[in-house]
């Protein structure tokens, strides 16, 4: 105020003789003078610039006070922005009463050096800070107003097209869909009144992620009411991916979301859809209301048999017998033609090779049984993880896993049965040295750990001599229950974190007791010394 007050007196003095008197009172004349104007020419324009920098840190924590009127959960940044404000008042105010000081200086006739630089220091590393976070704030109070308006278009829905706009771009940034199929640009009218499949990753998608939506996709073909949209989410871009993604861009045949950038609904995507960088498939209908918020899972245990993939069908097909046909049918040739045969089959794997040596031994013996021959009880072996030819496949292992996974994914919110029971059985062993699944066609008959199954087999000369009587189905499961009531190793699920549905209980499949939690994390370095995204 002293410093505006100097120039505004020096500016009317010589026009209005009030003013001029004050001036001679403040001693305005003094500093002036052209010899002390020259002289302090450097200071001046030091202290100008310093009174300048203080008004506008001042500014700038008003507005932090005008942004408070927003929820603190949109606005993250203003509260850390606000722990800091009575240090950046503090910096104000002593730097407010370090100008009064050097102004006094300047006016006076002593020739004494007051040194504002440690001020100037400071209050320009406060200025830039909150700079900075104002920019923050700015941008975090826009996104949460995207956040809202987008949460109204799927909660009162009313056509997919202006969903999707609103899911994906930015404002007045709507880019064309590329269409795979011709490589040509289309615009987002193809989507008006459709329902639409969305299918949303990161880049580390393979080709299996690909190929099980290429009989949708060809479904969607006949049914035009249908349409496939990759979106990819990649938080930063570079050069490296930017040509991974040309790269599976090139092998869908259906839409894709062109230029790559920041997706507007990215908050609506992870909060409400749980995408956690896995795979996703979000079924629409046509007013754009989500009608299944992954339809990824039922479609790789029924493929094209889930079609419309909504929740509705997935609730049916998980009460409808024989899922377990279309996750081990592509494990073996063979297995499609046993299975409609109603043959008894052994599934069996594990970490330890010794162990899958020894079952197929053991289990070979008991095929071979000539009590089994003569009851014309045929019994097949299937490693998982083995070709044709006997070779190690991890393509086929990895492929039942996920398909084993994506069933016990469907039917984790769905009512206890037979079936769910087996499958979460099942999964818990996926790390151990092994396990074994005996079937009879489509219908699973023990799901049990290697160190069971293997007793069971082992001791076939203790309880063949039933079989005739009571048939092998009922022998193998008592003599099996027994085995299980002597040793009963611990039960272990672990389900992926980024699948997005994780039950907040479980109980276990053995013993029905409550299983206890535990949080554990993994890397793999898929991307190899440090990720992108």
């Amino acid at each position: 105020m002293e410093f505006g007050e100097f120039w505004l007196l020096a500016d009317l003095r010589e026009s209005n003789h009030l003013a001029k008197s004050i001036a001679i009172l403040k001693r305005v004349p003094v500093l002036l003078k052209p010899s002390q104007l020259q002289k302090r020419r450097q200071a001046i324009l030091e202290l100008n610039n310093l009174i300048k920098a203080t008004l506008q840190v001042i500014e700038c924590i008003d507005q932090f006070g005008k942004l408070s009127v927003y929820p603190p959960k949109d606005v993250p940044a203003l509260s850390i922005a606000l722990e800091h404000t009575p240090v950046d008042i503090y910096w104000a105010i002593m730097t407010v009463v370090a100008c009064a000081t050097k102004v006094t200086l300047l006016t006076s006739d002593e020739d004494k050096e007051f040194d504002l630089s440690p001020y100037s220091q400071k209050i320009h590393y406060v200025l830039n800070k909150l700079k900075i976070q104002l920019i923050v704030c700015h941008k975090q109070i826009e996104e949460a107003k995207n956040h809202r308006y987008i949460l109204n278009l799927l909660r009162r829905p009313t056509e997919i097209m202006e969903v999707f706009k609103g899911l994906i771009f930015t404002k007045d940034n709507v880019q064309p869909l590329i269409d795979g199929s011709t490589k040509q640009t289309v615009n987002i009218d193809v989507l008006r009144r459709k329902n639409v499949l969305l299918f949303i990753s990161g880049l580390d998608i393979t080709d299996d992620d690909i190929s099980i939506l290429k009989p949708i996709h060809e479904l969607t073909k006949k049914e035009n009411q249908y349409k496939i949209v990759w979106v990819p989410i990649v938080e930063k871009w570079t050069d490296e991916l930017r040509k991974k993604f040309e790269i599976l861009k090139n092998k869908m045949p259906w839409f894709t979301v062109q230029q790559p950038g920041p997706i507007a609904g990215i908050k609506v995507i992870k909060e409400e859809w749980n995408f956690k960088g896995k795979p996703t498939l979000v079924v629409m209908n046509p007013q754009g209301k989500v009608e299944h918020s992954n339809a990824l899972h039922m479609i790789r245990v029924w493929g094209v048999k889930a079609f419309p993939f909504t929740e509705k069908i997935e609730k049916e097909l998980s009460h409808s017998h024989g899922e377990i046909h279309s996750v081990v049918e592509g494990v073996h040739p063979s297995v499609p033609s046993w299975l409609k045969e109603n043959r008894y089959i052994f599934f069996y794997g594990g970490k330890d090779n010794e162990w899958i040596q020894q079952f197929t031994k053991k289990a070979t013996a008991l095929a071979n049984d000539p009590i089994l021959k003569e009851a014309k009880i045929y019994i097949e072996l299937v490693c998982v993880g083995k070709n044709s030819k006997g070779e190690d496949d991890n393509g086929i292992l990895g492929r039942f896993w996920t398909n084993i996974e994506s069933l016990f994914l469907t039917k984790v919110d769905k009512q206890v049965d037979s079936v769910s029971q087996e499958i979460q059985k099942l999964l818990s062993y996926k790390n151990e040295s092994g396990w074994a699944v005996l079937t009879r066609g489509s219908t699973v008959l023990v799901t049990g750990h290697g160190v069971s199954v293997l007793k069971v087999v082992e001791d076939f000369e203790k309880w063949k001599e039933h079989v005739k009587e009571k048939g092998f189905e009922f022998c193998f499961k008592a003599y099996y229950g027994r085995v299980v009531q002597a040793s009963r190793p611990c039960c272990r699920l672990d389900i992926p974190g980024s699948t997005g549905k994780v039950p907040e209980s479980m109980k276990c499949p053995d013993c029905q007791r409550n299983m206890e939690t535990y949080i554990s994390y993994k890397c793999c370095h898929i991307d190899g010394p440090t990720a992108h995204h």
